[in-house]
């Protein structure tokens, strides 16, 4: 089955998966997903990923959660910019995230960075995610 949002999918089964308090998922494997889960690596809201690839099967990521004192890391996930509606912004445009406790992630002409690398680098562009 064909998804039209694949980062959409990944983040749900990311919420999904703290909310049953798992280990860790899987999803497909794909570029994009991958930039997206090193940014949240960088920012300590998942333990890492690791991709393992099947003999004549599509490549999957094992997600490794992250909990503090049995909550989850991870309060609030949400996509951002969705395939019918892609939000872009400037970096003077880009604001804060629960007053900058949380991130954005920004997919960038320098790749995917977290709203902090942005502003560090002075680059805008689509926001596909936000974080706290």
């Amino acid at each position: 089955m064909a998804l039209s949002d694949p980062l959409g999918d990944m983040l749900t089964r990311i919420r999904n998966g703290q909310r049953a308090h798992l280990d860790s998922v899987e999803c497909p494997s794909s570029g994009p997903r991958k930039s997206v889960l090193g940014v949240m690596e960088r920012a300590g809201y998942i333990r890492g990923f690791s991709e393992t690839q099947l003999q004549g099967h599509q490549a999957t990521l094992r997600i490794e959660l992250k909990y503090h004192d049995g909550e989850g890391v991870i309060r609030t996930l949400d996509r951002v910019s969705k395939p019918g509606r892609r939000v872009y912004a400037g970096i003077s445009d880009l604001g804060r995230v629960s007053s900058g406790l949380g991130m954005y992630i920004i997919s960038t002409s320098h790749g995917v960075l977290s709203d902090q690398e942005a502003r560090t680098q002075n680059v805008g562009g689509e926001i596909l995610c936000r974080l706290f």
